[in-house]
């Protein structure tokens, strides 16, 4: 089969790799009808993430047809089935997944003695990601193996598009839960820095969730304006104060809730000193991420606010200004998403109407062009804001 394959840093090619095949009773195969690049696929990408190695299959949003079955599904799947997969690979039976908290599933992640060393305990596998999180291969190919797979899917229903589900498996539910675990109340003010496809998930989510207004903080006009059309109020950072002008919204008291749909490859600003700082040390392996959204939240955010991260973070970060953090009271809620604790929720609002998440997808590309589309997503190129690759 057909598959887009990391060799490297900035090196992701389309490669023939050997089909997947049942390896465990609880396993599926899949033919991938549609999957997409992701944010955090960059991280891979530019090799900010560490433990990943030359041949490693890419992608975690993806979703298809079953083709097999292993004995051990249970009926819970049956081939024809369509499913949206989405990027935890859950047991379904620990103590985590038992309370919801799915993306710390204690049993899919297959290097778990090496997460283990890393991390303190193991997350949960992850699709398509290092290997600290099982070194799995990705769905960014034209069949996937499923493993676990009586509990890591998502059913959809045959009269929604690959496009209307596919971001089941990742960006909906992952700005569903920066939202959700904001408490937003209706009064607040909640600020997004980030834009991008997360980011638009996220502005929603907290629409939604009847915040009393919701600005969103990026730099790129395409995205500001499709943040705009959700209703959210846009700060340009390139031509205004982020400070400043959360401050004039919120009469100097600062937003309630404050989201970095970031993660660790902040922009660097030649207006921002620490950004500049930043990439200086990331450049010589002294440090490992770049926080500028994270200090700047801190900062701006309303004493007894919360701080939610649903941005990709990978290591170390430095000059985190935790005496602020801790004298302000602010709460830090963030992690990898649980996607399926809000896809039963999610998939009905999409039935239903109340949001397409399909409105984000700017480029539609064929699986051999995705080591191009790389390169059109890192660099912003044509407008671009997420891309679906067609196997």
């Amino acid at each position: 089969m057909k598959a887009l394959v990391w060799h490297g840093k900035q090196d992701i090619r389309c490669d023939t790799v050997t089909d997947p095949e049942i390896e465990d009773p609880r396993d599926a195969i899949i033919k991938v009808t549609s999957c997409a690049i992701c944010g955090s696929d960059l991280h891979l990408f530019h090799n900010f993430i560490p433990a990943m190695l030359p041949g490693d299959i890419m992608g975690h949003e993806m979703m298809g047809e079953v083709m097999e079955v292993g004995s051990g599904v249970n009926g819970r799947l049956k081939k024809g089935d369509r499913i949206v997969v989405p990027f935890t690979i859950i047991c379904g039976e620990c103590d985590q997944c038992k309370r919801g908290n799915f993306s710390v599933c204690e049993r899919t992640n297959r290097k778990k003695d090496l997460a283990d060393k890393v991390f303190g305990h193991s997350t949960a596998g992850l699709f398509g990601y290092t290997h600290l999180t099982g070194g799995y291969p990705g769905g960014q190919a034209e069949y996937l193996r499923v493993p676990f797979a009586d509990r890591t899917h998502i059913k959809v229903p045959s009269h929604l598009t690959d496009e209307q589900v596919l971001f089941l498996g990742d960006i909906l539910p992952t700005g569903w839960q920066a939202a959700a675990q904001c408490d937003i109340e209706e009064t607040d003010t909640v600020a997004v820095w980030g834009c991008g496809p997360v980011g638009q998930m996220t502005i929603r989510s907290a629409i939604l969730l009847g915040a009393r207004q919701v600005v969103a903080i990026d730099r790129l006009p395409e995205r500001l304006s499709m943040a705009e059309a959700a209703g959210a109020i846009t700060i340009n950072f390139e031509k205004e104060s982020v400070i400043g002008r959360l401050e004039d919204l919120t009469d100097g008291k600062g937003p309630e809730k404050c989201i970095d749909s970031v993660g660790l490859e902040s922009h660097v600003s030649f207006g921002q000193p620490d950004t500049l700082l930043d990439r200086a040390k990331q450049m010589m392996m002294l440090e490992s991420d770049r926080p500028h959204v994270l200090r700047e939240m801190i900062y701006v955010c309303r004493p007894a606010g919360i701080v939610s991260i649903p941005g990709v973070y990978g290591g170390l970060v430095d000059k985190f200004p935790m005496g602020i953090a801790m004298n302000k009271g602010l709460t830090f809620r963030m992690g990898q998403t649980h996607v399926n604790r809000w896809t039963d929720d999610l998939l009905r609002r999409i039935e239903e109407g109340e949001i397409d998440p399909s409105f984000v997808i700017t480029h539609t590309a064929r699986l051999e062009d995705g080591p191009h589309m790389y390169n059109v997503f890192r660099d912003k190129q044509d407008g671009c804001v997420k891309v679906v690759l067609k196997p």
